[in-house]
Order: C-alpha cells, then sequence, then structure tokens
C-alpha cells in the first residue's frame, strides 16, 4: 500500500493511504503555499504507518494512562480523555487527528488561511484577519458524487480568527464510522479537528431513542476488526414519528449543552430526519445562526465546501 497525491484545481492538493482520504488548500504567497504541501506530502506518506504500528493500542478504550507513543495517537487519546467514564476508543479521534497533524505544515509566515478535510473532518489555519466559511448540505444519503455540477449547500456559517474554533468534524450513523445513535449528522466546532471529533461521536451516540424502527448489529458484524466490539450500532433508521425525534435531538442537545459548559466544543448542528437543532456558541460570535440554515431545515457537513 503506497501513499499517493494528486494535482486539483484551485491549487488543492487530493492526498491517499490505505482509509485516509485528503483535500489540502491553503492560500497566500505561492512560494509559502508550495512549501507548505511540500511538507504536508512527507508528513502524510509517514501518517499510516505510525498509526499501524500502534493500532493493538488505539482500539482499547481510554483508561488512566496512555502507553501511546506516536504524536498523533497520543493526540487521538487526549481528546478521547474526557469521555473515558463512557466507552470511547482513541479511534474516536483519528480522522480529526490525522488532519490536525498536516494543518501544522501551514503554520508559517506567508499562509493566510488553510485548510486540510479529511473525510469532512476539517482542521484550519487562519492568519489574524483571515476566515473560512463552510458550506453545509442536507443528508449525506442523497449525495451523489456521479452529479458532476457544482454544490448546492443548504447553509453556510463562516469561522474568522478570533474565534477559539480551528476543528470541524462530523458524526452519525450514515457517515464512514458506525454509531450508537440515530442523527443523520451532528457537526462540531471545536479548538481543534481531533477534539472536534471526539465531542461529534459523543453527541451523535446521544441522539437516540427507543423505537422498533431503529435497527441495530454487534458492530463485530458489520466490520470484524471494529474497536467497538460487540456493541450494537445503528444499521437503520425507519421513519420515526415526529414526537420521537424531537426526543432524540433533545437528548443529543443535552449532551452538547454539556460539552460546552465543560469547554469541550464552541458550537453544534444536530440533524435527524428533517429536524435540526443549533447549540449556539456562548460568546456573542455565532458560528451558526438559524438564518443561514432555515431554508432547509436540515444540514451536513460531510464533504463541506470552503470560501
Amino acid at each position: 500500500m503506497t501513499a499517493h497525491r494528486t494535482a486539483l484545481d484551485g491549487g488543492r492538493w487530493h492526498l491517499n493511504h490505505g482509509p485516509i482520504d485528503i483535500i489540502a488548500e491553503a492560500h497566500g504567497d505561492p512560494v509559502e503555499v508550495a512549501v507548505a504541501h511540500e511538507h504536508v506530502w512527507r508528513r502524510f506518506s509517514t501518517l499510516l504507518d505510525e498509526l499501524v504500528a500502534e493500532l493493538p493500542l488505539l482500539r482499547q478504550p481510554v483508561g488512566s494512562d496512555c502507553a501511546l507513543r506516536g504524536p498523533v495517537a497520543r493526540r487521538m487519546w487526549d481528546a478521547c480523555v474526557p469521555f473515558r467514564a463512557g466507552f470511547i476508543t482513541p479511534m474516536a479521534a483519528v480522522a480529526g487527528a490525522v488532519a490536525q497533524e498536516l494543518i501544522a505544515c501551514f503554520h508559517r509566515p506567508g499562509i493566510e488561511r488553510a485548510w486540510v478535510n479529511n473525510g469532512g473532518d476539517i482542521a484550519l489555519h487562519l492568519a489574524p484577519g483571515y476566515s473560512a466559511r463552510v458550506g453545509l448540505f442536507a443528508d449525506l444519503a442523497r449525495f451523489d458524487l456521479r452529479d458532476q455540477g457544482p454544490v448546492t449547500t443548504d447553509g453556510q456559517f463562516e469561522i474568522i480568527a478570533e474565534m477559539p474554533v480551528r476543528g470541524v468534524a462530523t458524526s452519525g450513523w450514515r457517515g464512514r464510522s458506525f454509531s450508537l445513535g440515530i442523527a443523520d449528522s451532528v457537526t462540531v466546532l471545536a479548538a481543534t479537528a481531533a477534539e472536534a471529533d471526539a465531542a461529534a461521536t459523543v453527541v451523535a451516540n446521544a441522539v437516540d431513542v427507543d423505537d422498533p424502527g431503529i435497527h441495530r448489529l454487534p458492530a463485530s458484524e458489520c466490520k470484524d476488526d471494529s474497536d467497538l466490539g460487540d456493541i450494537p450500532v445503528t444499521t437503520k433508521v425507519e421513519a420515526l414519528a415526529p414526537a420521537q425525534v424531537r426526543r432524540a435531538l433533545d437528548a443529543g442537545v443535552a449532551r452538547a449543552e454539556t460539552l460546552q459548559r465543560h469547554g469541550l466544543i464552541w458550537s453544534a448542528v444536530l440533524v435527524c430526519q428533517g429536524q435540526w437543532r443549533v447549540v449556539q456558541p456562548l460568546s456573542s460570535q455565532a458560528s451558526v445562526t438559524s438564518q443561514q440554515i432555515a431554508g432547509s431545515g436540515v444540514v451536513d457537513a460531510v464533504g463541506s465546501v470552503f470560501a
């Protein structure tokens, strides 16, 4: 298995190595941008082997002591420590932690802004005075990769350099990873990509309700090497009564607000079967407003676009 990189339009790069799939983009001095992209490629080429070397430990529940050695592995563990009272492994933060490792290559003079998007889990670099606008689109199930036209977003939010946000992550039962809940998507903004990744997993797990229309199987039956073992994960969600969806979202919002009070997230958007909730920032700098997403009522940050 070999790492690959492909130049895309707009100065973007696509990096792929096994399960890691990255889109990286930067703006600023052309020479510094080119140098930074080269550093990203060199660092990316070594990441998968480092993680595979510690995979048995990364699949173990987070405990009181960290035996991991690599910087990305330890970042995964650190991001999950606040949630160790429940069941969580460092793998809950793997995509965000990888994105966060690579965004560090853009922390250099001459780079105005940059982002590393690892399958929807995003790390940002913003120099003072700069911002990034994230486009959100609804319902991953309706996204068709065969559609060659421009992506029509259902809403947008802007992250400015003065906000304490450098990570955006999404989790849900329709995503790449397993979920214990029924959210179509939970998008979290946090201080770092690894922290956003872990928190999105936890909040998405909390969006849940008892209903015979929710189908689950042990994770081990869905994927033989899952770090979740025999824990039941959501495999199908039938159309639920609107009141049931509201109860599930209420549970997720309660969890998100608890994390927010403890300083673990900045804000969040929760979506389930056409209903959505926004957990607004505690400060006056709102990252998402109901007016921005009221056009469709549903949002999903998987496959976010930037401007």
